[in-house]
Order: structure tokens, then sequence, then C-alpha cells
């Protein structure tokens, strides 16, 4: 649709088939650089946000995104060219405060149609580690949690959001965003039942994890989420947080520590190892790679549903 689109430098793209929506080609080398795409064209800002956009705009979008596969998107910086050439899109999609270097390079871009993913749902303070002050300061320890995706309700939320923004922008296909929408709204439906019925008869309702990703969906499925970090993956636990945690193993009947595929394992597998654990990968679905345990969203939060019920002693 942009006629000046030029490839955003050290964008990596992915080719995802959308189930029942046709086949959504994300597209690479000069058919990219060439610039000449008569579509509406979406820089998503991480694999969540790509994943709706591809979904929503079925073949009427094409789709970059900002977060190469496998690199974590906390992390993600800008150069001052991909900043630029962010104004060259027709529409954004983001999250605001998962990633400051794309707020800031959102804010400064000249983009017509920003969508923060954010606005379109409720964020909500989660404490990082049931509200013990292990060292993240209290900035981060009632934080606003922004892994939103991770709760298949709050994620319609935003697809909703995301064709209403759709359909605004580009009116010539809002028929078409209302029905993907719709079937995509339709399959988290499915999802969220099927964690609903998986989750809902277990033997504990702890579990332990890398990072404080997933404190949406334990709290949509009743359960209780102990981080060894908190909302940054990076940080290091203190060696009172993780005499704590094996304590609290013992007392709940924690059987697993989970890990992630986008960051270092080591902290989880050695209190794995000390407390007498297993460990398995909770995907926070922050992106895809070979290391996945699924293709796409659907698949990975499949995965995931299954990795809570083994740990969790699911009848």
């Amino acid at each position: 649709m942009n006629a000046r689109r030029r490839q955003i430098s050290g964008i990596a793209v992915t080719a995802v088939t959308a189930l029942g929506l046709g086949t959504l080609t994300a597209c690479s080398g000069e058919d990219t650089a060439a610039g000449n795409t008569d579509k509406f064209d979406v820089v998503a800002s991480f694999y969540p946000m790509q994943f709706l956009a591809e979904r929503i705009g079925g073949d009427h979008v094409h789709v970059t995104t900002l977060t190469e596969p496998g690199q974590e998107p906390h992390d993600l910086e800008l150069s001052t060219k991909q900043t630029a050439e962010l104004g060259e899109a027709d529409a954004v999609l983001y999250l605001k405060t998962l990633q400051p270097a794309v707020d800031k390079a959102v804010d400064q871009s000249g983009v017509k149609t920003k969508i923060d993913a954010a606005s379109l749902t409720t964020l909500e303070e989660h404490a990082a580690d049931d509200g013990h002050d292990h060292g993240g300061g209290e900035e981060e320890e009632h934080a606003r949690d922004p892994h939103i995706w991770l709760d298949p309700v709050k994620y319609a939320e935003v697809a909703e959001g995301v064709a209403k923004a759709f359909e605004k922008a580009d009116p010539d296909h809002a028929a078409d965003y209302r029905k993907n929408a719709e079937a995509l709204t339709g399959k988290l439906a499915d999802l969220n039942t099927a964690y609903e019925k998986g989750l809902k008869n277990t033997a504990t309702k702890v579990f332990f994890t890398n990072h404080a990703a997933f404190g949406y969906l334990a709290e949509r499925y009743g359960l209780t989420q102990e981080a060894i970090n908190g909302l940054d993956p990076e940080s290091e636990p203190s060696p009172a947080r993780i005499k704590e945690l094996q304590t609290e193993a013992r007392a709940d009947g924690v059987t697993t520590v989970f890990y992630e595929t986008l960051v270092s394992d080591k902290t989880a597998k050695t209190l794995a190892r000390d407390a007498g654990l297993k460990t398995d990968v909770l995907d926070p679905l922050e992106g895809i790679t070979d290391r996945s345990k699924g293709d796409d969203y659907f698949g990975v939060m499949e995965a995931n549903l299954k990795a809570l019920e083994a740990a969790l002693g699911a009848e």
C-alpha cells in the first residue's frame, strides 16, 4: 500500500500459514526490498503482535517484525535507520511498556496508525514473586505486567481491538478483517476452554517458572505462579529467594521448575537439582524458533497446557 515501503534493516521475517485464513507470506529479500507492495503494511514489535496482524489481516496485509526470531524482546534495541524507516509503514502494532526502545521509536515516527495492544485490554499489577522483596525493588515488585497474550481471553480482547483499528485504517477490506478476527477469537475461546478443563482438578496449584511471565495465565485458571526472577527474565534471584523456593516446593508439592527457550536455564536447573525437582519448558511465547514446541501461537500454548497438566498432576 505504501509505495515508499523499504525493508527495515536487520528485520528477520517469517512465513506463516494461517489455518482457514489462507496463506500469509511475509516477504523477504528482493520482494520486500523493492518496496512496491500494494498491501496494508504493518510493522509488528514482536511475535505475539505479528501473529495477530497476520491472522486478522489475512491476504490483505504485509507484516514485518522488529524482533528477530530467537531474540529476547525485552532487550531489543533499534538502529537509527530502523527508527526512521518505521514511519514508512501504514500501521505499527506494539505493546507499550514491554520494549522501551520500540515505545520511543513509535513516539518519534510519523506512522499514521499506531496500535498499542496495552490500550485494548486492562494491564494489571502482578507481584513479581508473591509480594516479597528479593532485590527487584518496589517498582518491579508491583509492576504492570505486559504479558497479556498468555491469557487467551485477554489476547482475544486485543484481537478485537486490532481488527477495529485495521477496519478504520483500511476500510476497503473491513469485512474480511472482521471475519478473520471472529475466526481467531473463536479459536482463542476454544483454547481457553481447554485450559479450564485441563487445569480444573490438579494435585497442586503452584508452579515455579524462570521469570514472572505467567501472572495472567495463573490468575485466569486459579494457579499460583512463583517466579525465580521478576518480570525481567535476566534479573538474578537472591540466595534468600532460592532458599524460600526450596522450602515452598516441599510444602506445596511442586514437582517441576519451568524454564524458557530464549533466556539462560542455568538458575532454573540449579534450583531443580538442589531441591530434587524436574525441569521442563513453559514457553512465554515471545518468539518462535526451531526450539519451540509448536509452529505458532496455538501450537505452543497447547504444548504449555500439556506441560502444566503433567507438572501439576492433572486428573
